[in-house]
C-alpha cells in the first residue's frame, strides 16, 4: 500500500469486503454526464461520486473559497455512508482515464486518514485489460461514518499569502500554460496566476496512454522544479482545487512526500479583485 496508485491487474483481485471503488467520472461541461456514463457501465461494485454533489459544498461558492469548495468533515462522512464505506476498507478511486477527478477524492481520503489509491488509467485502463463493466446503479448498505479532515493538509489564502511574503511557500499551479499565463481564461472572471506561483500543467504528469510516468521521471522533473526546498513547502493550486491534487498525487507517487493543497485556488484567489494579478512566465 505504499504507492497511490494501483493498476486493474491488481484491483480485480480485490474483493468488496476490503475495497470501495469509486466512480468519479465528470465533465465541467456537463455535470450530469460522468453519471449517464456510470449508469452504462462501471466497474463491478463501483458506486458513483459526482465532483459537484459529493466532492464540494457549493452552497459556499460565494465565501472566497472557489468554484469547488470542500466540504466539511461532517458532510464527507455522510457522503462516506450513503456509500456503505467501514473502517478497514481501502478506497480506489476511478474516472475516466488520467485521474484528474479521481485524485480529488484521493486526497480528501487521505487529509481523513483513510487508506485510499488511484485506478492508474482510470475505466480506460480497466477496459484495455480486458474486464468487464457492470451497468446500472449499485446499492451499499448505507453506514455510519465519523471522520475528520486534517486541517494542516491544506492552507486558505491568508496563510498563502503570507507564506508568499516570508518565502516559506512555493505555489504550483497546475493548469494549463496559456490559462496560467493570462492568454485565455474559460472559466474563470480574471485571466492569470498568482504571484509567485511556478507552472506545472497536471498533463504532464501522463504518457500517452494517460498513464502515469514513471516515479523516477516525475521526481526528477518536480525536484528540479522545487529547486531544493522541503516537499513540505509545497502548496498545489489550479482552477477550483481539483486537477491541483494531480501534481500533489504524483509528487507522492515520485516519493516526495507533505505537500499541501490551496483549495480556493485561482478561482478563490481571484474572487477578491483587490488581490494582485501576474500574467506570463512565473
Amino acid at each position: 500500500m505504499n504507492s497511490p496508485l494501483i493498476d486493474a491487474q491488481a484491483l480485480v483481485t480485490r474483493t468488496a469486503d476490503d475495497t470501495l471503488v469509486v466512480d468519479c467520472r465528470f465533465d465541467l461541461g456537463d455535470p450530469h454526464k460522468g453519471y449517464r456514463d456510470y449508469l452504462q457501465g462501471h466497474i463491478p461494485g463501483a458506486v458513483h461520486a459526482s465532483l459537484d454533489e459529493d466532492l464540494s459544498d457549493l452552497s459556499r461558492v460565494n465565501e472566497g473559497e472557489g468554484r469547488h469548495p470542500l466540504p466539511d468533515s461532517e458532510s464527507f462522512a455522510r457522503t462516506l455512508g450513503s456509500w456503505g464505506w467501514s473502517p478497514g476498507m481501502c478506497v480506489v478511486a476511478c474516472d475516466a482515464s488520467g485521474g484528474a477527478i479521481a485524485a480529488r477524492l484521493w486526497w480528501m481520503l487521505q487529509a481523513a486518514g483513510i487508506s485510499s489509491r488511484v485506478l492508474d488509467g482510470g475505466i480506460a485502463a480497466w477496459r484495455e485489460a480486458g474486464f468487464e463493466l457492470q451497468p446500472g446503479p449499485v446499492q451499499r448498505t448505507p453506514t455510519r461514518v465519523s471522520l475528520q479532515m486534517d486541517a494542516a493538509r491544506h492552507l486558505g489564502t491568508e496563510a498563502l499569502q503570507q507564506g508568499l511574503r516570508d518565502g516559506t511557500v512555493l505555489l504550483v499551479d497546475a493548469r494549463a500554460a496559456s490559462r496560467f499565463r493570462g492568454e485565455e481564461e474559460p472559466l474563470d472572471p480574471v485571466a492569470g496566476h498568482v504571484p509567485g506561483a511556478v507552472n506545472r500543467p497536471f498533463a504532464d504528469n501522463l504518457d500517452t496512454r494517460g498513464r502515469f510516468r514513471p516515479a523516477p521521471e516525475l521526481g526528477r522533473e518536480f525536484s528540479a522544479l522545487l529547486q531544493g526546498r522541503d516537499p513540505r513547502e509545497v502548496a498545489h493550486a489550479c482552477g477550483s482545487g481539483v486537477t491541483a491534487c494531480h501534481n500533489l498525487l504524483a509528487m507522492e507517487h515520485a516519493g516526495l512526500h507533505g505537500s499541501r493543497l490551496y483549495a480556493p485556488s485561482w478561482s478563490g484567489w481571484c474572487s477578491d479583485r483587490s488581490r494582485p494579478v501576474a500574467t506570463g512566465e512565473a
